[in-house]
């Protein structure tokens, strides 16, 4: 028990270092939960309820960037909870076993996205800067993109920020300040609509949840005060080698039988 109190908090304290400074924390504490005995989905659920805290945090540190876009922002909310409640309740439908045997696939998805997050957001803003005087259709196929990327959070937490980020870019905005609140905005929707929703279905582990939840604020914190002083490309390059192995681990884990 003491073990597992320290294991996890620690993964939640990197985690939320790492949220902080580069992204994918959830490279650690998703598999941090399944280590330690918890199943998939119930591990999914948790590591959505320990996140949670982090986004909320983050949304109120860019209140002010958010206040400049506040018509856009009930639609947004919106569609985040729309998207969110429908992703929740597709992971609750679905069975331990598919489950169990799409977690590699939907963490190569996301590795893919946080290594090349850069590269797809610098080409969408080209494109939408070419886009400016966007068509009615074109607005409505963004609502729907936004969609998507919200029932994949509900269903699966990790790499939602960076693929956020990517819709952010081809929907137009260019001030990174806005669009770090608008995906924290975002993933906090999301994540409250699907907690709810796990919480009702009772599918959330408390006891290591919340651990996870003060190792994440904890690490968050102090990255806070130590961020000027880490290289960032050290910090994703840790990240990327991190998620990439934990990726082909349960690729091995799951189909080597």
């Amino acid at each position: 028990m003491l073990f597992e109190l320290i294991f996890l908090f620690l993964a939640g304290f990197f985690g939320g270092v790492l949220n902080s400074i580069a992204g994918g924390g959830s490279f650690i504490t998703f598999p941090a939960l399944i280590f330690v005995g918890i199943s998939p989905i119930m591990a999914n659920a948790t590591n959505t309820f320990a996140s949670c805290a982090g986004y909320l945090s983050g949304t109120y540190a860019f209140r002010k960037e958010l206040a400049e876009h506040k018509s856009d922002l009930p639609k947004i909310i919106l569609i985040s909870l729309l998207g969110g409640i429908s992703g929740a309740w597709l992971l609750l439908q679905t069975s331990e076993v598919v489950f169990r045997s799409a977690i590699p696939w939907l963490l190569l998805f996301a590795t893919v996205v946080f290594i090349f997050g850069a590269q797809i957001n610098k080409t969408l803003k080209k494109a939408a800067t070419n886009n400016q005087h966007a068509s009615t259709i074109g607005g409505i196929l963004l609502l729907i993109i936004l969609l998507g990327v919200s029932i994949y959070g509900g269903f699966f937490n990790a790499g939602l920020g960076i693929i956020v980020l990517s819709y952010l870019a081809l929907a137009g905005y260019t001030n990174i300040n806005a669009m770090n609140g608008l995906k924290l905005l975002v993933s906090s929707a999301v994540s409250l609509i699907a907690i709810a929703l796990f919480i009702y279905s009772d599918m959330i582990v408390w006891y290591q949840g919340t651990i996870l939840l003060f190792g994440t604020l904890a690490g968050g914190y102090m990255a806070a005060n130590v961020s000027r002083q880490l290289p960032q490309k050290h910090v994703r390059g840790f990240v990327i080698a991190a998620s990439i192995v934990i990726t082909l681990y349960f690729f091995v884990d799951v189909y080597s039988g």
